[in-house]
């Protein structure tokens, strides 16, 4: 069955409040992706690693980012317990985009459009992990809902190693609504369920897809769920009945990677 190029799109929040990315690789991919965003790093003496140093420095001085030297208290503070590894970058408020730019970058680039839609993500920790996994295996983009979910913070720029500064991320007022534009575009929209008796591996994942994740314990919500077109279950051996959120997005995206015959990035 065809769908028609119906209107796509999500609702654009450009930016927020100011936010703060720490730890080495977050900070590096924030000066390579996007330095001119970066208003100022934060560093304590002595604890920041030599190699590290000169690129970050590097790239801060030829950007003329000011670097501040504070207490590694301050540095603690600012992290809110995370790990700093002796370095934050205060960036402006996170971008986000319209659920059209990431089908744009997905024209773009010749490949069918690949997302993944969260529904009621609201651990950083996850989010970060599924924003690693999507840009690992080659999603367009993380679409979100403005409420019950977690907004890209530091923690998430943390745990998705600095791939959120490379991972186009829309986020939407109405989830629902979005799913039924994307099928408009001619996308098909499969959710991660445990319950359904349908292994990923026998569903065709190499067209235009969006992958539906819920949230731990609740899954994807019934209502979410009666706009996805079909339902995919991840057969395990063990007697844990369901994996972590972001374990489960992984899987999903590496077996439609799979048979998009991914091949990996030259210098990766």
């Amino acid at each position: 069955m065809e769908r028609g190029g119906g209107e796509r799109g999500g609702d654009r929040d450009r930016g927020e409040r100011e936010r703060y990315v720490y730890g080495v690789n977050p900070v590096l991919e924030a000066l390579r992706a996007h330095a001119e965003r970066v208003e100022r790093l934060f560093t304590a003496e002595g604890q920041l690693a030599a190699k590290a140093a000169a690129e970050i420095f590097s790239r801060a001085r030829d950007s003329g980012i000011r670097v501040e030297r504070v207490p590694r208290e301050r540095l603690a503070a600012m992290a809110d317990g995370g790990v700093h590894q002796g370095i934050i970058a205060e960036l402006r408020g996170f971008e986000y985009v319209d659920v059209s730019d990431l089908l744009e970058a997905a024209e773009e680039s010749g490949r069918p459009p690949l997302l993944v839609v969260l529904d009621g993500i609201q651990d950083p920790h996850n989010f970060g992990a599924i924003i690693r996994s999507a840009h690992a295996l080659g999603a367009h983009g993380v679409i979100i809902a403005k409420d019950r979910a977690v907004p890209v913070t530091g923690v998430v720029a943390k745990a998705s190693a600095g791939a959120v500064e490379h991972c186009p991320i829309a986020r939407v007022v109405n989830l629902s609504r979005t799913l039924e534009e994307l099928k408009e575009a001619g996308v098909w929209i499969a959710a991660a369920d445990p319950d359904s008796n349908e292994p990923l591996w026998r569903a065709r994942l190499d067209g235009p897809l969006a992958v539906v994740v819920g949230a731990e314990g609740a899954g994807v919500r019934e209502g979410v769920l009666k706009h996805c077109d079909f339902r995919l279950g991840i057969p395990m051996l063990g007697q844990v009945g369901s994996l972590n959120a972001s374990v489960s997005a992984a899987i999903l995206l590496y077996e439609a990677a799979r048979q998009r015959g991914a091949r990996p990035v030259a210098g990766s």
